[in-house]
C-alpha cells in the first residue's frame, strides 16, 4: 500500500524461548483503521507491543510514517506519533482522571494541553463528571474510556487500541466503537485495532488481518472479511448449512 503509515515485514517476537509471532507482514494505510483478528494466544497483542517497543523484534523490520522503529525506546515511539491503549486498560488507579489525561500528554511541549481536556471531554463526556475521581474507582467502561482519552491526549498520528471490548457489556461496547470510529472520521487518526470480537471489529475496520499461532493466515477487506464462510463460523459463530455427509466437527478453515 503506497499510503501506509506502519509497514511490518517479515516480523518475529518472542517470550524468552516461545515465538509468540513468525513472519509477520502486514500495512496501515493513512487514515483507516485496520484490525487484526484471532482467538487468544494468537500473538495479537505481541504485534502490538512489538510495534511500540515494549518487545523487541528479533527478525524483520517495522517502518512508522517512512522511518524505521524497531529498537526504539517506548518514549521515543510516542514522540514520533504512535500511542498504545494497552489490553485490560491499565490506568493509573490512584491518580485522578485528570491526572491522568496529563500523564498521557507528557511528551507534549506546546500549550495546547488545556483545549486538549475540552476535546477529550467531548468525545467522552463521563470524563468531565468523574475528573477529580480517582481512575481506580471508575467502572470498566469508564476505564476504558480514559484509557483511550489518555492516548489521544499525546496528539498521535496513530493508535494501537488492544482489545477494547474486554470485559464490557454489550451496550457499552457498542458505545465505544461508535466513538472509536467518530475519532477516526473527525480527527482523522489512524488506529490498528486487535480484537476478540469480530463483529463489531470488521463493523468498524476498513481492512481486516487474520492472524493464528503468531502467523497472518488471511487478508481482506472488512467487509469482505464480515461475509467470508470461514469468519462468520469459526470467528462469529455462524453455522452454514451442512453438505450432505460431512460432519460438522471435521470441517477445518479453508485457509489452513
Amino acid at each position: 500500500m503506497a499510503d501506509a503509515i506502519l509497514r511490518l515485514s517479515n516480523v518475529e517476537a518472542s517470550y524468552g524461548p516461545v515465538q509468540a509471532i513468525r513472519g509477520v507482514s502486514l500495512e496501515v494505510p493513512q487514515g483507516s483503521i485496520v484490525t487484526v483478528l484471532g482467538s487468544n494466544g494468537a500473538g495479537k497483542t505481541t504485534i502490538l507491543k512489538t510495534i511500540s517497543g515494549i518487545l523487541d523484534a528479533r527478525k524483520g523490520t517495522l517502518h512508522f510514517a517512512g522511518a524505521p522503529i524497531q529498537g526504539l525506546e517506548p518514549d521515543a515511539i510516542v514522540r514520533r506519533g504512535l500511542s498504545h491503549v494497552p489490553e485490560g486498560r491499565e490506568v493509573f488507579p490512584l491518580l485522578t482522571v485528570r491526572e491522568n489525561l496529563l500523564m498521557g500528554a507528557y511528551t507534549r511541549g506546546d500549550d495546547g494541553v488545556g483545549r486538549d481536556f475540552d476535546r477529550m471531554y467531548g468525545y467522552f463526556p463521563i470524563l468531565r463528571e468523574r475528573s477529580g475521581q480517582e481512575a481506580g474507582q471508575l467502572s470498566g467502561g469508564q476505564q476504558q474510556m480514559l484509557a483511550i482519552a489518555r492516548a489521544l491526549m499525546s496528539r498521535p498520528r496513530m493508535l494501537l487500541l488492544d482489545e477494547p471490548s474486554l470485559g464490557l457489556s454489550p451496550k457499552l461496547v457498542k458505545e465505544i466503537f461508535a466513538i472509536i470510529g467518530r475519532i477516526n472520521r473527525e480527527e482523522g487518526t489512524t488506529m490498528l485495532l486487535v480484537e476478540q470480537n469480530a463483529q463489531i471489529a470488521l463493523e468498524t475496520a476498513h481492512f481486516g488481518y487474520v492472524l493464528e499461532v503468531g502467523r497472518i493466515v488471511l487478508e481482506g477487506p472488512a467487509a469482505e472479511l464480515l461475509h467470508k464462510d470461514d469468519i462468520r463460523e469459526f470467528y462469529l459463530g455462524v453455522k452454514a448449512d451442512a453438505v450432505r455427509g460431512e460432519r460438522r466437527w471435521k470441517k477445518k478453515k479453508q485457509w489452513r
